[in-house]
């Protein structure tokens, strides 16, 4: 397998590169390498590859500064990945999306499922809802929504947790804001483990379309934090509740964002293990290295 992957240093570009050793073959381009901001580059990248799949793991992921900068997040999350998936498209290549749970409103008292109706309530999820809407006007591609990334790479939740308490005494937790936290080491290897499929799959294979990727399980903020330090015997910091409220960001975020993952395991026949389990895994990791 030849996986010509978008990003390089972020957190799943990472753990998809470790995941691919000894699997497939991966040519990583960094935005210095390619910058998602110019279509033609995007364009050209595609057409010269030797690859037998195409993956975007990059994007503008920083919520808060999107809403100041509209534009360039619109041109890295929907712009370009829609340029992607034309040019896979034109060689007749599968193309494979990330998108996010930031797509909804959060006005839910369920996980969300695929068909729900997306309604972003910032900047960031709207562009990310162009880029889905973008790449699957095309055959053979596929979304992944994900949410709450973390894994042993790159600045993530858990080791930002881990990190704060041994520096403070007292951490102020969001606890009203709900999600499906999202292993990124178990994604990396989920995806380079289908990649095969997806290289070989016709168009209307139902390995295309639209999926969610989380871990099952619903958590707040404060239980992210809390199954994390509660892993490290040198933590000092005592967790308090507070509310998103609290905070004053530009950004809104949604109140419960999980994600059902019902369709990934019906068509792919992978299950993700409960959230919990799987941060405390990634805290145990990080806490052997000393992050």
């Amino acid at each position: 397998m030849k996986i010509l992957q978008f990003g390089r240093t972020g957190q799943v570009a990472t753990a998809v590169q470790v995941a691919a050793h000894g699997r497939a073959d991966i040519v990583a381009l960094s935005r210095a390498d390619c910058d998602l901001e110019n279509p033609e580059a995007v364009r050209a990248a595609i057409l010269a590859a030797d690859c037998d799949l195409v993956l975007n793991a990059a994007a503008f992921t920083q919520v808060d500064p999107a809403e100041a900068r509209p534009d360039e997040a619109f041109a890295v999350n929907a712009t370009a990945p829609g340029v992607m998936a034309a040019a896979c498209a034109e060689r007749g290549l599968p193309f494979v999306h990330l998108s996010t749970d930031a797509v909804f409103d959060g006005l839910t008292d369920r996980p969300y499922v695929e068909t729900d109706e997306a309604r972003p309530i910032n900047v960031y999820g709207r562009s990310k809802l162009a880029g889905e809407r973008a790449v699957l006007a095309y055959p053979r591609t596929t979304v992944l929504r994900i949410s709450w990334v973390f894994s042993r790479y790159g600045r993530n939740y858990v080791s930002f947790m881990l990190r704060l308490a041994r520096e403070r005494e007292v951490l102020k937790i969001v606890a009203d804001q709900f999600g499906s936290p999202t292993d990124g080491e178990a994604l990396a290897d989920f995806l380079v483990a289908t990649a095969p499929r997806w290289a070989k799959a016709p168009a209307e294979d139902p390995a295309f379309g639209l999926f969610h990727f989380a871990n099952p399980g619903e958590a707040s903020r404060f239980d992210f934090a809390q199954a994390a330090i509660d892993r490290d015997p040198h933590a000092r910091a005592r967790l308090e509740r507070t509310s998103q409220a609290a905070f004053a960001e530009p950004a809104p975020r949604p109140p419960r964002s999980p994600l059902d993952t019902g369709k990934l395991q019906a068509v792919f026949g992978f299950t993700p293990e409960p959230w919990r389990s799987a941060v405390e895994r990634t805290a145990d990791r990080l806490v052997a290295t000393g992050f």
